[in-house]
């Protein structure tokens, strides 16, 4: 029989804590398992507090229980479902209100897309786009939106 200072009830409350802690830093529900396992052997020391093998048993196999067949729950649950595009891409294609005029002498302006204000660059060389004219946005160079008039 394993002798220590302390009751083993106690060594095994003290786990399960130090996993909730590192589970509360970490936020993987990986750590929480063990702390779960830690608990249940807790529990079983309180029943049999001299079978330290079978508290052992009760971590072990609960671990690994919990960890095989809820963790791939716990990953669906919380899955980002959330398909929404990011600026980059949810503009493309998308229509601008131009803020900013565009012409040959300054080629750079400003256009609003989805409520978000963007630097602009023409992409017809010839024509001037004026504020408040719609425009249709093509493609995006760095932070630049390249635009033409639809």
């Amino acid at each position: 029989m394993l002798s220590l200072p302390i009751p083993i009830w106690v060594v095994w409350l003290i786990v399960s804590g130090v996993f909730f802690l590192g589970e509360i830093f970490t936020i993987s529900f990986l750590l929480f398992w063990p702390g779960v396992g830690a608990f249940l052997a807790f529990l079983t020391s309180l029943i049999a507090p001299e079978n330290f093998i079978a508290q052992v048993l009760v971590f072990v196999i609960s671990t690994i229980i919990m960890i095989l067949f809820t963790k791939p729950l716990v990953n669906k649950i919380f899955k980002n479902k959330d398909d929404t595009s990011m600026n980059n891409s949810a503009v493309l294609g998308k229509k601008g209100i131009v803020i900013k005029k565009m012409d040959n002498a300054n080629p750079i302006g400003q256009v609003k897309v989805n409520g978000e204000l963007w630097s602009a660059i023409k992409s017809d060389k010839d024509k001037s786009i004026n504020v408040g004219e719609s425009v249709i946005i093509e493609k995006i160079d760095g932070v630049k939106l390249l635009v033409r008039k639809p």
